[in-house]
């Protein structure tokens, strides 16, 4: 079974996906930090966040890895070198909704992101899924929350990293994500025609992985 849950930054995708594939035992795939791995890269590299073609070519021939880590937090590798924090930086973030709207990027990310879904059962969270990745996927959800929640989430996530930063600015950024992830030309954000849209502003972490549950074992 697939289960795609797309949604915009900070809907709380990744931590869902994770605690739901952990509830069954499936496997987790976070199509995010995949597209982070090539935004970092490109940084260190020097490559244009709106250069397709250099992109593309580094986004074919990286080898992007994922591993058990502590909490159930996937430990990632840009080949042999663990990412997992970096691919986390505000540079990164500030910069991977335009490398991945890139065409030639997410062509190459598409082919790796099914060859990990060949067997077996996977979670699988991000902004196309449903739509552009696994449209045949068994059970699709978007999940949203309104622009403030979702800031204030951010915001707290950075705290804790010992990074502050304003309210109100965080909602700006947020709001410019959402706006640029839903204008793209390539694979924009949107919630497939049969996706269960599940607002999440209200519940905790423990009600939306309850309903999403619910939801699979629906379909199970």
């Amino acid at each position: 079974m697939i289960v795609a849950i797309d949604g915009p930054a900070g809907a709380g995708k990744s931590t869902i996906s994770r605690l739901v594939a952990d509830r069954y035992g499936w496997t987790y795939l976070d199509t995010g930090a995949m597209y982070r791995a090539v935004t970092l890269l490109a940084l260190e590299q020097g490559i244009a966040p709106g250069d397709a073609d250099e992109l593309g070519l580094l986004s074919r021939n990286l080898e992007i890895g994922f591993q058990p880590g502590p909490g159930g937090v996937p430990r990632v590798f840009a080949g042999c070198r663990e990412v997992t924090e970096e691919i986390r930086s505000q540079e990164v973030t500030g910069n991977v909704s335009e490398v991945s709207a890139q065409a030639p990027v997410r062509d190459a990310m598409l082919q790796k992101q099914r060859d990990c879904a060949v067997d077996g059962n996977v979670v699988v969270d991000g902004r196309d899924i449903g739509t552009v990745v696994f449209p045949e996927a068994e059970v699709k959800i978007f999940l949203t929350a309104s622009v403030s929640e979702r800031a204030q989430r951010r915001r707290l996530e950075l705290e804790g990293k010992g990074v502050e930063v304003a309210q109100d600015r965080m909602e700006r950024e947020i709001a410019a994500r959402d706006d640029y992830d839903s204008s793209r030309k390539v694979a924009p954000l949107k919630a497939a025609d049969d996706a269960v849209l599940l607002d999440t502003t209200d519940l905790n972490i423990e009600q939306v992985v309850d309903r999403v549950a619910e939801i699979v074992e629906e379909k199970i």
